[in-house]
């Protein structure tokens, strides 16, 4: 199996198009075209992770945070950073990263430590606008059931819970021939309308030129301002029962493993919606107030964010990686329910890079 074949599943699951602007995932380093032997699951790539993907026999690193960033402009082994690609490189380890990309997506990281949690009734916190568009397309009714059917097989009209959804007006074209003594001309037509998100652009468009009968096709793409209800940061659920606060945040600790939890003052009610948001998630506070959440579990608040809970909320951060760490549990599900041989190791290594006293 190639590795380009394993990246391009991951990339079914969580394009990447729907990164954050300052990320870096995808293939960092490496041949996509190279055969893999076997895959290493971690949150972080460093100088370890390559050590003990080369002891385990791994060819290629399957990482949460991307190693690279932004530009490197030498290689000459000063960091960790470069060091880490410099061992890759020597060993023909490839490197690949799913970030934002997969904090993003509805089945992805926050929906996976929900699962932790045993939150149910899930969704995203902050859907995402601009990422819905519609196609308009008209169509000569003996080829609509043809049309519209390769629209939908190629992942048009998910709008919420519905699928397969499409809008259909029939009506009357017109227009001029440019040829002699013909002097214009109408036939019935019917106009479909179905929406899509922005990443299925590319086959929506080619499975619709592959089965229209005309030689030009007639249609429009429209952007939409809809927020997109799969797509966006964060996830909000509800407890099964409810808890008091000082049970639930003994359970947090406990199910996600945990040496410090850091929250603000406890409002001696009951929780029972919970907003969550693996990694850095202050800037999400606001939403999760809004919606009525009980606390808001993630990580890196600072100091003077914590005052922002303002007795609405109770912040619950418990540390960057120890918010992310079952991420690479998640890989292995995706990559073992496709690929029923394929060897999907999760990381002996904690690359933790926080120490508690």
């Amino acid at each position: 199996m190639k590795i380009k074949e394993i990246t391009q599943y991951l990339e079914t699951i969580a394009p990447l198009k729907y990164q954050e602007s300052y990320d870096n995932a995808g293939l960092i380093v490496g041949n996509p075209n190279a055969e893999c032997t076997k895959a290493l699951l971690c949150l972080d790539s460093t100088e370890a992770i390559v050590a003990e993907a080369i002891e385990r026999g791994c060819n290629l690193i399957i990482a949460h945070h991307p190693i690279v960033f932004s530009g490197l402009k030498q290689l000459t082994g000063k960091t960790y950073i470069e060091r880490t690609i410099i061992e890759a490189i020597k060993n023909d380890i490839a490197i690949y990263a799913a970030h934002t990309n997969l904090d993003n997506v509805l089945t992805g990281v926050n929906q996976k430590i929900c699962d932790k949690l045993g939150l149910v009734n899930c969704s995203i916190l902050r859907p995402k606008k601009g990422i819905l568009k519609k196609l308009q397309t008209l169509c000569p009714l003996a080829a609509v059931d043809q049309v519209r059917n390769a629209l939908l097989q190629a992942g048009a009209g998910q709008v919420g819970d519905y699928a397969e959804t499409t809008f259909n007006i029939l009506g009357v074209s017109t227009f001029q021939e440019n040829t002699p003594n013909v002097t214009g001309a109408h036939q019935g037509e019917m106009k479909i309308e179905t929406v899509y998100p922005a990443h299925l652009e590319n086959q929506i468009l080619q499975a619709l030129f592959k089965v229209h009968p005309h030689e030009k096709v007639s249609f429009d793409i429209i952007a939409l301002e809809n927020a997109y209800q799969r797509i966006g940061a964060g996830m909000i659920g509800e407890l099964e029962k409810p808890l008091n606060e000082r049970d639930f945040l003994e359970q947090l600790k406990s199910k996600m493993k945990t040496n410090c939890v850091r929250y603000t003052t406890l409002r001696r009610k009951k929780v029972k919606k919970v907003a969550i948001c693996g990694g850095a998630g202050s800037f999400l506070l606001n939403d999760a107030i809004a919606k009525g959440a009980s606390v808001f579990v993630t990580a890196d608040f600072k100091y003077h964010q914590f005052f922002d809970a303002n007795s609405k909320i109770v912040i619950a951060d418990i540390g960057h990686y120890e918010s992310e760490q079952y991420t690479i549990e998640l890989f292995q599900e995706l990559l073992t329910e496709k690929f029923s041989n394929f060897d999907a190791l999760l990381s002996k290594v904690n690359t933790n890079p926080i120490k508690y006293l």
